[in-house]
């Protein structure tokens, strides 16, 4: 029997005393696709950045376990020992220089180059680019790859999908290339290019290199895994021969979590009412990645709405496309009003509100203060904050008041209402992004993601926000990976599959229901109590 190409034993990881991983195996046979699955926070990047000697891991105390390559104990303390180990990685985000070709994003550290009459007398350093085995060489690439780009073109301006095959074009010309990591690769692809793309990862392993795929798109997983293994809460849940698998079993085991009944039981105290307050027809949303394709949904006033769904099927798209974000189409409306699609400021005058998933990129202005934040988008949209009269000038005094009162409500660790943003942890700029929306005093809060990269305490007061501004009359659209989240503070949950409505559940229906639901099977397929 061959020596696996990487096995990982043992691995714990705590970060600032909060345990991500625990006792994780892995293992990895030569001319294998493993397919790592999990929920968001699931432990899976962790457990990338430890094999590959990531600095966030090495800069913090480094992890307990072992990891043996072709049957070697290994310890990476950089990504460039990973590489030299023959270790390819392409990561969520793309790793290319927009302003270089494809050939010198390929070969970018690793250029040929030759002899000239300097280099002979002077050495080696003033060889010149060997440009033509350079082209050759990602030309081979690009061709196993099925792609007919030229290998000069310029990166920049290239369809994303495109981008994503450099990255791996990158990957599979180095020479000693053995384990290829790939995390998320198809979320950027569309259904065509992530069919081509699975051929190709189909052919490198039939080559003799090793795939760990890491997908939430379960059909995917089911496609072209020789194995899988299922991780949660930052523990191995099981691993095994697909053959062993369906798709809702997957989709199951990586959601199936204890829910928090005591916090149910409040929520079920709370008024119901049957008054749509939001009705959406045939919503289109093109968000990269988060496509929706046509959503029929009702939100009942005062409710919180769970959305969600497995990454990459559309349930981030909503709220987005509603709030202008991203082109979109269809008919939303508001108390019977008609919601102008493709208008952020036409949706904050009526009363909507949004804390956005991005909170670096959308949701906050780093360099500007708490207070600033704060009251940003209640004195764009609302005038709020602002001296009568025609100027319209800052009223600083009322601003430094309201923000003081929000720091203490909403627990903000921070040195006061004039520290800039970019300094405080990710909890605590998640709470002022919260800050600003109960600060517009909104009608309905559509909030997405709102505890992604943040500790346990933060999480647990994010959502005890949530729910206190749902108690004061606020009807709240919240979208998290994190079923165990949606169970603990909604009162209906719709999953979204593919960009479409999979169906709606109560939030103590039983695991494998909302796992026939991710897996795009109908309502009436699911059997609940």
């Amino acid at each position: 029997m061959s020596v696996p190409v990487l096995e990982m034993k043992q691995i714990s990881k705590s970060f600032y005393g909060t345990q991500v991983l625990k006792n994780v195996d892995l293992t990895v046979e030569r001319g294998q696709i493993h397919c790592l699955v999990g929920e968001n926070g699931a432990g899976k990047s962790t457990l990338m950045n430890i094999l590959f000697g990531m600095p966030v891991i090495t800069n913090t105390g480094g992890f307990e376990g072992s990891v043996i390559i072709n049957g070697s104990p290994v310890d990476f303390d950089s990504p460039r020992a990973a590489i030299e180990a023959g270790i390819g990685m392409v990561h969520q985000e793309f790793m290319l220089l927009p302003g270089f070709s494809v050939t010198e994003n390929v070969k970018l550290n690793r250029e040929l180059t030759k002899p000239n009459l300097f280099s002979a007398v002077f050495g080696k350093k003033l060889e010149t680019l060997d440009r033509k085995k350079m082209a050759q060489d990602t030309r081979t690439a690009l061709d196993k790859l099925g792609m007919t780009i030229d290998e000069w073109v310029p990166v920049a301006g290239l369809p994303v999908g495109y981008m994503q095959f450099i990255e791996i074009a990158r990957e599979i010309d180095k020479e000693n290339l053995q384990l290829l990591v790939l995390d998320e690769p198809t979320a950027v692809l569309t259904e065509s290019e992530a069919e081509q793309f699975l051929g190709v990862i189909q052919r490198l392993a039939q080559s003799g290199i090793s795939i760990l795929f890491i997908t939430h798109r379960l059909d995917e997983v089911m496609a072209v895994a020789h194995r899988i293994t299922i991780l949660k809460d930052g523990e191995l849940v099981t691993s095994g021969p697909t053959s062993e698998f369906t798709i809702s079993r997957i989709a199951e085991l990586m959601v199936g979590r204890k829910v928090d009944t005591e916090a149910r039981k409040r929520i079920s105290a709370r008024a119901k009412t049957d008054e749509v307050v939001l009705q959406i027809r045939n919503l289109v949303v093109d968000m990269p990645g988060e496509r929706l394709r046509g959503i029929d949904l009702d939100v009942y006033r005062g409710e919180i709405l769970g959305i969600g769904g497995l990454a990459g099927h559309g349930k981030v798209g909503l709220a987005n496309g509603i709030m202008g974000l991203y082109p979109s189409q269809g008919r939303v409306l508001y108390a019977g009003q008609e919601v102008p699609l493709n208008d952020t400021q036409a949706a904050l005058k009526m009363g909507l509100a949004f804390v956005s998933e991005d909170r670096r990129g959308v949701g906050l202005v780093l360099e500007d203060t708490i207070a600033n934040n704060i009251v940003l988008t209640s004195m764009q949209s609302q005038d709020k904050f602002l001296k009568p009269g025609i100027l319209k000038l800052k009223d600083e005094k009322k601003i430094q008041a309201h923000a003081r009162e929000y720091i203490n409500k909403f627990d903000i660790r921070c040195t006061g209402p004039d520290q800039i943003v970019r300094r405080l942890s990710g909890g605590n700029q998640q709470k002022v992004c919260l800050a600003r929306a109960f600060t517009q005093e909104p009608k309905v809060l559509f909030v997405s993601e709102p505890t992604r990269g943040i500790d346990v305490g933060a999480k647990s007061r994010v959502l005890e926000l949530i729910v206190e501004l749902n108690e004061m009359g606020v009807t709240v659209v919240f979208t998290s990976s994190e079923l165990a989240e949606l169970r603990s503070i909604a009162d209906r949950i719709a999953i979204i599959y593919e960009g479409r409505l999979a169906g709606i559940l109560p939030p103590d229906a039983p695991d494998v229901a909302y796992g026939l639901l991710m897996a795009g099977k109908s309502v009436e397929e699911v059997e609940t109590p």
